[in-house]
């Protein structure tokens, strides 16, 4: 009992001192269980966030638009192995952690919910939703895991492109036709709120946000971090003429903050639940990829036990 107090508080005085945990330093079984649940959420997202975005890859309305897309689906593949191999570094199965995604038992960002019914909602994806996720995952790049904090510094350079790719698409739409405009404010009006959920509801009514600011694996409140967002976005929507659907919008000259309108926390609640518009298409689209990709899987497993044992 004392040789384990004394390794948390070892492990407590390595946190404060703000120096990074690797997988083989000795850590509470409750911060690697809060790291192995945020991290295959985390990277849940990144995967079932293909989907979206992957049925408009036939459909962009250009070649050059396609390549881009597809490089963008591919990237979002690439970060969610790069977050899998991160937890693996805790002892989590991947295998396992798979399993939970597709019966349902494990969570993923609710925004990925919500159906793409134009180009339009292309562009506001990369805008609004990887600008959001840019916001959040800079501060997971100081986290206090050293293998989440390490994937974080690819991903994020990486996001920056899909964000720039999304606000390109919605500015050219906004100099576009008449018609084009009206689907660009649209999807704005569409993606917004979805958007600003994304970071969670306050930790006050979180009962595991204390523990990870505690151990710096969060830096920020959620509702630090939707600020962050809200004062970053709004003055690139005004700059291409769109306007924010939050009628209690207005700048604050005080704080020097944007006061938004509530957030509708019962929709948050229903999509995270199974109940949003897209949860059941998702994951019936997500189990068939995964059952139509077994050959590969087995295809790789021969191959290793032939060459590597």
């Amino acid at each position: 009992m004392q040789d384990t107090l004394s390794k948390e508080q070892a492990f407590e005085d390595k946190i404060a001192r703000g120096q990074v945990i690797e997988p083989k330093d000795w850590m509470p079984e409750r911060y690697r269980k809060q790291l192995i649940r945020m991290m295959s959420q985390h990277a849940h997202s990144e995967v079932v966030g293909m989907l979206p975005e992957g049925n408009w890859i036939t459909r962009a309305p250009s070649l050059e638009r396609k390549l881009v897309l597809l490089a963008k689906v591919q990237d979002e593949a690439g970060h969610g192995l790069y977050i899998y191999s991160a937890t693996e570094t805790l002892g989590a199965d991947r295998k396992e952690l798979i399993d939970q995604l597709l019966a349902g038992k494990a969570k993923y960002s609710s925004i990925f919910n919500y159906p793409t019914t134009n180009w339009a909602d292309i562009g506001a994806i990369g805008w609004l939703v990887d600008g959001a996720a840019i916001v959040n995952q800079t501060a997971l790049a100081k986290c206090s895991y050293g293998p989440y904090s390490r994937a974080m510094l690819r991903i994020c350079k990486e996001e920056n492109f899909h964000n720039k790719q999304g606000y390109q698409i919605m500015a050219r739409m906004m100099r576009g036709t008449k018609q084009q405009q009206e689907m660009a404010q649209d999807a704005m009006n569409r993606w917004w709120w979805p958007a600003l959920m994304m970071f969670g509801p306050s930790d006050k009514n979180s009962p595991n946000s204390e523990d990870l600011m505690r151990w710096k694996v969060k830096l920020y409140s959620n509702d630090d971090l939707r600020q962050r967002f809200i004062d970053r976005t709004v003055p690139q929507a005004e700059a291409i003429g769109l306007t924010i659907p939050d009628k209690e919008l207005k700048w604050n000259d005080k704080t020097r903050h944007y006061e938004h309108g509530e957030i509708n926390w019962e929709e948050f609640n229903a999509v995270i639940s199974g109940n949003g518009p897209c949860n059941k298409q998702r994951m019936n689209q997500r189990i068939k990829a995964h059952e139509d990709g077994k050959w590969v899987r087995q295809a790789a497993e021969a191959y290793a036990a032939k060459h590597y044992n």
